[in-house]
């Protein structure tokens, strides 16, 4: 096996408290610069206010529809091929009001670890 390459398939879903499911694909100590995980939100969840400190986020829509909150800003309808991007330290939260999964990759920047991640429920 490669340590260049990430395995979607050998990564384990997990639920969150924060509603939703994740896959970590690509989070590990050696690559600092960056971590990918796949987000799962089912349908009429939403996910719960959080912030990240010192850590930036992007979501890639893989499937599926909703509403992302991001700071003060009004909620933004989002879909399939979007991107949102999420500075380091402001409060956010994901909707699906679809009826089938929405589902997404997370990019952060640098890569997420527990302690970053802050509650705001």
């Amino acid at each position: 096996m490669s340590k260049h390459v990430y395995k979607a398939s050998n990564a384990r879903e997990y639920f969150t408290r924060e509603r939703c499911y994740i896959t970590e694909v690509a989070n590990d100590p050696e690559n600092e610069a960056l971590s990918v995980a796949i987000a799962r939100v089912e349908p009429g969840i939403t996910t719960a206010w959080h912030v990240l400190r010192d850590v930036d986020e992007r979501y890639l829509i893989i499937s599926g529809t909703g509403q992302v909150e991001i700071g003060e800003d009004q909620p933004v309808p989002i879909a399939t091929g979007d991107v949102v991007f999420i500075p380091a330290g402001i409060r956010q939260r994901i909707a699906n009001h679809g009826s089938d999964d929405l589902t997404f990759y997370a990019l952060c920047t640098p890569r997420f670890t527990p302690d970053c991640y802050i509650s705001l429920e």
